[in-house]
């Protein structure tokens, strides 16, 4: 991925749905105001996870990174 920033996957989550924004794992984002089920979580293998080194799962319900806390 040399040079490109990373592309978020969101949209491809099975919670997902299209009422929400997408890169719930930054604070400036937030939680969705939608989604409310956990169906599975794709965090684990999203590139910008990865880049910025976040480490939890669900931000789309669960919060952010930081508002999850750190582990």
């Amino acid at each position: 991925m040399a040079g490109k920033e990373p592309r978020c996957i969101c949209g491809s989550c099975p919670s997902f749905n299209e009422c929400g924004a997408k890169a719930f794992c930054f604070d400036e984002t937030g939680k969705s105001k939608c989604i409310k089920e956990e169906k599975g979580c794709l965090c684990p293998s999203c590139p910008v996870q990865d880049k910025f080194k976040f480490s939890h799962t669900y931000y789309c319900i669960r919060g952010s990174d930081k508002k999850q806390g750190k582990k």
